[in-house]
């Protein structure tokens, strides 16, 4: 697929939205900025909510690609999930699919399959088709989201790589993100090359760096063309002497969404 020439980016005033705005310029896209929120120092920014269907036909119109990053990041009621990221999400691939955008980049979450168990030393990685296993509503809502991009492509043709980000920022915080972290340089490798490999259909990815410790198989991310250049490894001294290594015997460390499972962050924070 040639390189998208203008590409939507919504959620563009969040913390991943204020990284690939900066970065995925770099590969000749030229972004397009959606959030409820004023992106500071865009003026061109649309503001809007996923809920005002004329405003975001008005931003579809017109560009090749979207990367959809817009909805609550954490765990919420199921209200605000179901408004922000169920019905949000759907709002969007109906209007992408009304003005005929050929792909979207749905930002899905290692949190749709948190209550997989995570690998032991020796343990093969796990794989992109394990069985999706939320470990709360907002995972449950990225579930949503990718069955919802097996439908527009099954019905519609409309293509989506589906990327379950682990945890994308500039350095790891804690001994979990060793295995499942992804730098910001990394992520806009990614999203450049689920928007620019051929024939995608609806992927489903991983989206993580080339961690020592990790936790996941990215063979199907690496068939879009991505080349991971990061690892976490360079952190996990420290991390380690001042947090320890994973009990494997405590809940919330035990499987891929972390506490997630146990003690959800609850948003906004």
């Amino acid at each position: 697929m040639p390189a998208p020439r203008t590409v939507l980016l919504t959620g563009a005033a969040g913390g991943l939205g204020t990284l690939m705005r900066g970065l995925l310029p770099r590969y000749g896209h030229t972004l397009r900025l959606f959030d409820m929120r004023p992106v500071e120092g865009e003026p061109g920014a649309v503001t809007a909510d996923l809920a005002d269907r004329t405003a975001l036909r008005a931003a579809v119109r017109g560009v090749d690609a979207i990367v959809h990053l817009a909805g609550i990041s954490l765990e919420s009621s199921f209200d605000r999930i179901l408004k922000a990221n169920i019905e949000g999400t759907h709002h969007l691939y109906e209007a992408a699919h009304e003005a005929g955008v050929a792909r979207i980049v749905f930002a899905s979450s290692n949190h749709a399959v948190g209550f997989t168990p995570r690998p032991r030393d020796g343990d093969p990685l796990i794989p992109v088709d394990t069985p999706r296993r939320p470990d709360t509503l907002y995972g449950l809502s990225k579930s949503f989201g990718e069955d919802l991009a097996q439908f527009y492509w099954d019905k519609h043709g409309l293509e989506t790589v589906s990327v379950r980000i682990g945890a994308c920022c500039p350095e790891p915080t804690t001994v979990r993100m060793l295995s499942v972290w992804l730098s910001p340089e990394d992520g806009a490798r990614l999203v450049h090359a689920a928007l620019t490999a051929e024939d995608v259909g609806h992927t489903v990815v991983y989206g993580s760096s080339a961690n020592t410790r990790l936790w996941w198989d990215l063979s199907s991310a690496r068939a879009l063309g991505y080349e991971p250049r990061d690892d976490s490894e360079p952190h996990a001294a420290r991390l380690v002497a001042e947090q320890g290594e994973l009990d494997p015997d405590d809940p919330g460390q035990a499987h891929l969404g972390g506490h997630f499972t146990t003690d959800p962050p609850i948003w906004p924070h």
